[in-house]
């Protein structure tokens, strides 16, 4: 009612009401630099009025509900684009090692073995019997099998590196759901108390984030605060405060690991996150190199033995096999080439038996210029498989910027909504101290005037 007693309630509480605001924006101001810190506003609502005598008298202001400022939509769009970007990332991080063992300019390629050993068969052809020029032709041959082993146990290595990352990867996955699922019980314990869990909220959120990174997830919101995650495809992650954990085990063709929910092989099904970026390099990016590069080094293989068997060698004798054969089909041919031949009088450079003809050996030097590599000239079917890896990562590379630059957009509108502005906050700062320094004024007025209205009341005594 309009009284003394009433005014200075609803100063005292007017200050109290300002201090829990003030108490908010500093709070917003320590954690400027907090990540995935979302600012906090205070609702100042209005008192329950009173009504007395016919009239209604205000009951002045309270503070309400403290609020975080987010944007939920945005907050998904941003968690959909973070697993495509940890894809993209992934896989163009792989397939850049990948190019790297294909680095002609730092000699790490097949090229100059190639070349080298042509080239040497072009010197043997000038003369056919020179056991110099021939024992140079066997090192060629040595030298270019043992790139194709090199590299061919590069991509293994590298094959096998990224399987110990998709192994990491699931545990990092399963301590992520296993948080989220404990912040999903303190949330929506909070929610019951009819507590604000801002704080706890924030955390989850980051946490999620961290989580769309390594693996591609689908959220979907609960009544009572918490959230429920599965993958893309609807396979359980967190259910409350339930988390289900996911495991990897050996696959019995190849040995890599894969990836499971409970008894259910999910490998294939996996899509976003570093996860699938892993497995598609893995799965497909490296076995897709390592089929060209087995095709190339069979099909040499066995057209360079096919012509050496159709010469005889410098004693006169019947041309056997110039490299191993590869192995039925092709599959680890480059890993198992070698040279079958360690005499140098064994190359069957001549077609008609003497020693100075030199028809078999130009034969030989012709393949350079032949489609044997699946109608390609080896040369051109090695360019081809740079080729091939070259645009991979193009389009890998293109597809990460893309993706970056939508992360960018999307974390810049989330910051103009949930990020704290020092300015912003000291202006807010300045409002409630004055709202204060106001109501404490009245505080101090209605004071004052109840104590003359106490001291009107009393009698002075005059001895």
């Amino acid at each position: 009612m309009g009284t003394l007693s009433s005014s200075l309630s609803i100063a005292t509480q007017a200050m109290l009401a300002e201090q829990d605001a003030i108490s908010v924006t500093a709070n917003n101001i320590a954690n400027v630099n907090t990540p995935g810190y979302t600012r906090e506003t205070t609702e100042m609502v209005e008192a329950p009025p009173i009504e007395y005598g016919g009239y209604v008298f205000g009951g002045g202001v309270q503070a309400g509900q403290i609020t975080s400022q987010r944007n939920n939509v945005l907050q998904l769009r941003l968690d959909d684009e973070t697993q495509q970007q940890g894809q993209y990332n992934s896989f163009l991080s792989s397939m850049q090692q990948v190019q790297t063992l294909f680095n002609e300019t730092s000699g790490s390629g097949l090229q100059s073995s190639l070349s080298g050993f042509f080239n040497s068969l072009q010197q043997l052809s000038t003369n056919p019997s020179d056991l110099t020029l021939r024992q140079a032709v066997l090192t060629a041959a040595q030298n270019l099998a043992q790139s194709f082993n090199s590299t061919s146990a590069n991509l293994t290595q590298l094959q096998n590196n990224i399987d110990l990352s998709v192994r990491q990867d699931v545990n990092q996955v399963n301590g992520l759901t296993s948080q989220i699922a404990t912040l999903n019980q303190q949330i929506a314990s909070a929610e019951n108390l009819g507590q604000a869990p801002n704080t706890l909220v924030d955390q989850r959120e980051q946490l999620v984030n961290q989580l769309a990174g390594l693996i591609g997830v689908s959220e979907i919101a609960a009544s009572d605060g918490s959230i429920t995650l599965t993958t893309t495809n609807g396979v359980s992650l967190v259910v409350g405060n339930q988390s289900y954990q996911l495991s990897t085990h050996p696959n019995g063709t190849n040995g890599f690991q894969d990836v499971y929910a409970g008894s259910a092989d999910i490998t294939s099904s996996i899509t976003g996150g570093s996860l699938a970026g892993e497995i598609q390099a893995r799965d497909q990016g490296i076995p897709s190199v390592l089929s060209s590069l087995d095709a190339l080094a069979a099909s040499l293989s066995t057209s360079m033995n096919s012509v050496n068997k159709a010469g005889t060698d410098l004693n006169g004798n019947p041309g056997g096999n110039f490299f191993t054969p590869p192995p039925a089909g092709g599959v680890g041919a480059a890993s198992a080439m070698s040279v079958a031949i360690s005499d140098p009088s064994q190359i069957a450079a001549s077609l008609d038996g003497t020693a100075g003809d030199n028809s078999n050996v130009n034969a030989m030097i012709a393949l350079q210029n032949q489609g044997i590599v699946n109608g390609q000239t080896p040369m051109n079917a090695y360019s081809s498989l740079i080729f091939q890896i070259g645009n991979t990562v193009s389009t890998a590379q293109t597809e990460l910027q893309a993706s970056q630059a939508i992360s960018q957009q999307l974390q810049d509108q989330i910051g103009s909504v949930s990020g704290v502005s020092i300015n912003e906050e000291a202006a807010n700062l300045v409002q409630y101290e004055r709202a204060y320094q106001a109501a404490a004024q009245v505080a101090g007025i209605v004071s004052s005037l109840t104590a003359t209205a106490i001291n009107l009341g009393q009698t002075t005594t005059v001895s």
